[in-house]
């Protein structure tokens, strides 16, 4: 019985892995980007006989650009990021070790007119390792997104996703980040370099997509279950 319940252990225990490899590689629960509900004002109650109505004043000198939570706002993206490293390494080590025949009472001891103690030890190790690695990526367009908190000190929290439908795959970019109302420009947009905390994603969604995705077994023999 012992034997059996080991054995059915060490069946288990590869199918226990697979799971475990997938459920650790299963993506993360992403944020909502829906914008946020806006706010139903009620009207103001019109009061009879007066020239002025709450409600209907006009603006003449108000700032257009978005400053408010719900407002909206064009973010331009410039993303542009190059990185190199090239790294060299060489290590030389050599060692000698001489060791004399030790003499007795006047004598060196030896057989056969040779020493029997002389000896010398020779060793010499050297590593050469070089390394290079080059990145390149760029980001440009233009997206909408919508402010969605405004903090104490002025500063914005925006949020916004846009998706396109191509053939039999969706491509969507999303963008969340903190900006200044100082940095958005009189045309109510701001360049995504001057973007705080900035997380923007650039994927899609569909058949093409799914084409380029490991599969469950490629996906666990890639992961940290299986290191070797």
């Amino acid at each position: 019985m012992k034997f059996k319940k080991l054995s059915s252990c060490f069946v288990l225990s590869p199918i226990v892995l697979v799971f475990a490899g997938g459920c650790s590689m299963l993506p993360e629960k992403e944020e909502s980007y829906e914008p946020p509900t806006p706010e139903i004002v009620s009207p103001a109650e019109k009061s009879s006989g007066a020239i002025y109505q709450a409600g209907t004043e006009i603006r003449l000198f108000e700032d257009l650009k978005a400053g408010r939570v719900g407002d909206i706002l064009t973010v331009r993206l410039v993303e542009q990021t190059t990185a190199s490293k090239n790294s060299a390494t060489a290590v030389a080590k050599a060692t000698e070790v001489n060791l004399t025949n030790p003499t007795v009472l006047g004598r060196t001891l030896s057989k056969d007119g040779r020493p029997l103690f002389d000896a010398t030890l020779n060793g010499d190790s050297e590593f050469e390792g070089t390394g290079q690695s080059s990145q390149s990526n760029s980001l440009v367009g233009d997206i909408t997104v919508t402010v969605v908190e405004r903090y104490p000190n002025g500063n914005l929290r925006i949020r916004g996703e846009k998706w396109v439908t191509l053939n039999q795959g969706k491509e969507f970019i999303r963008l969340s980040g903190i900006i200044r109302p100082f940095d958005i420009e009189t045309d109510n947009s701001i360049p995504s370099n001057k973007i705080a905390d900035a997380q923007i994603a650039y994927s899609s969604k569909g058949v093409m997509a799914a084409a380029n995705r490991m599969g469950l077994i490629t996906r666990f023999f890639n992961s940290i279950f299986h290191p070797y």
